[in-house]
């Protein structure tokens, strides 16, 4: 009899420090989507849950899909939407299957949860005890004991910007597989060390990070284990369970996978310093732009960053660009529902002076919302829509909202309804404008713009911009936070079993 599947997506990158909350209907165009109807929409494309579809189509598996829930990262995800999306996972594990793929981020915060995917996993290991799970994770994920106790197998993204999704399912998908054609018997393993890394700083695709992510991939591609995941964590979250961590999946016996845990997590720890940013003074950063020579020169606005839970209204990139004459720019998307309905009903070739941004207070960093006076004309309305071309989440379908241009002669301002991280060009080139022939690109990214814009660049900058993202770690008050840790408790020492 052909096996039976319950594929499921639940994603949430979640910031307790954002002002924005999280509820169903952020997940998702009107809401998650579910049964036959999130199959076509995520069946192809470059994430977890389309990974998974890939894997159990290769084995001829049967399968539901009950839940395709991903919102872009904000604040506390509510109680309903949590328990909605939970309830419909779980329900359907309750009728019966033979193994269930879990897309899931790894950071989740509900209003009555610090653990969302520990929770999500307990809930289905106590009405399916024995049932294999695969799980597919961020790289910014979370690591908790729950987590690791109450699933087969575990994957985590090995890239950022994220370009392996879809991949990183199908390893857990592969080895999930084996288990269930008795091949394997799937073990693992996984620690942390009580450190902070920030997220400019622990890409895997460079230094400190590098060579330990190095490591880990090589360990799992030679075989030597079945799967080897480091977690960088997600800092803009005030959680107990804040750390850099790692999972070792291993065949029966765990020893090789604890020798190499330790080597992962004690290189992490060693370079604990080399993982935090240190950034300047915008005003500096700016100048420094307006000095390079060709272009497209990129200003990445980190301190407002939509994948990280940014508002993406704040104005305080842009404006600097302004007072200091920057010309030949593209800037956006800016996220302002409001200006967009003013252009909109002055229309094309209409001038119009808007009140933009900074409608958002910001109470956790003591920030208030600074609208900015701009004056320009009407250059474009579109429906803020189009198809992802680009390496991350390809085949995706990105919705805006409805998004209008404002021509300010040095500066076109993309202005949309809803928040989109610009991780792909479309951002720009939907509404005809091609960034690759100006001279400034500002952007509200962090790193996840490398996927799409990196390959244009002839400089990038970052920009210290205000914002509930920032990368000065200094600016946040944490409450909840495991102690002790690095870098709050700078002189912190391990002792040699601490912790793993």
């Amino acid at each position: 009899m052909r096996r039976k599947f319950v594929i499921a997506m639940m994603m949430h990158e979640t910031n307790t420090f954002s002002p924005l909350p999280t509820p169903i209907g952020s997940f998702g165009r009107a809401g998650a989507l579910s049964g036959p109807e999130a199959i076509p929409a995520l069946e192809g494309t470059n994430t977890s849950a389309g990974g998974f579809i890939e894997i159990a189509r290769q084995a001829g598996a049967e399968f539901t899909l009950p839940m395709a829930a991903s919102a872009h990262p904000s604040g506390l995800v509510t109680r309903a939407a949590y328990e909605e999306m939970a309830n419909g996972i779980v329900e359907e594990i309750a009728r019966g299957c033979d193994a269930a793929l879990l897309a899931l981020h790894g950071a989740m915060v509900a209003e009555h949860l610090e653990d969302g995917e520990g929770e999500l996993l307990r809930r289905i290991r106590a009405i399916a005890p024995d049932l294999p799970i695969a799980v597919a994770l961020d790289f910014h994920a979370q690591m908790t004991e729950a987590m690791v106790a109450n699933c087969t197998v575990m994957t985590g993204y090995r890239t950022y910007p994220h370009i392996d999704m879809a991949d990183t399912a199908r390893r857990a998908g592969r080895t999930l597989l084996r288990a269930l054609d008795g091949e394997i018997a799937p073990k693992m393993v996984w620690g942390f060390r009580p450190m902070l890394t920030s997220t400019l700083e622990h890409t895997p695709s460079r230094q400190p990070m590098k060579d330990i992510m190095d490591r880990a991939n090589q360990a799992e591609d030679s075989g030597a284990v079945l799967n080897a995941s480091v977690f960088g964590g997600f800092p803009q979250a005030d959680i107990p369970h804040l750390s850099c961590s790692a999972v070792i999946v291993c065949d029966k016996r765990t020893a090789e996978g604890e020798v190499l845990l330790a080597q992962l997590l004690d290189q992490a720890w060693e370079r604990r310093d080399r993982f935090l940013y240190k950034g300047e003074k915008l005003p500096g950063q700016i100048a420094a732009a307006k000095k390079l020579e060709g272009g497209p020169i990129i200003l990445a606005d980190h301190g407002d960053n939509t994948a990280s839970g940014g508002t993406q209204d704040v104005m305080s990139v842009v404006a600097e660009a302004i007072k200091q004459g920057l010309e030949d720019v593209v800037a956006g998307p800016i996220c302002d529902p409001a200006c967009v309905e003013q252009m909109i009903a002055a229309g094309i070739g209409a001038t119009v002076t808007l009140s933009l941004g900074g409608k958002i207070d910001m109470p956790a960093l003591n920030l208030k919302g600074t609208p900015l006076s701009v004056t320009g004309r009407v250059k474009c309305i579109t429906d803020g829509e189009f198809t992802v071309t680009g390496p991350m989440a390809t085949g995706t379908r990105i919705r805006m909202g409805r998004t209008a241009v404002l021509d300010t002669g040095p500066m076109q301002i993309v202005v949309s309804e809803q928040r989109s991280e610009p991780f792909d060009l479309g951002v720009f080139t939907h509404c005809g404008i091609d960034p690759a022939r100006k001279k400034y690109v500002l952007i509200k990214s962090r790193q996840h713009f490398r996927a799409g814009f990196e390959p244009i660049a002839k400089h990038i900058v970052m920009c210290d911009g205000d914002g509930c993202t920032s990368s000065d770690l200094a600016l946040f008050t944490y409450v909840n936070r495991r102690q002790p840790l690095y870098p709050f408790e700078p002189d912190l020492q391990l002792g040699r079993n601490e912790p793993a």
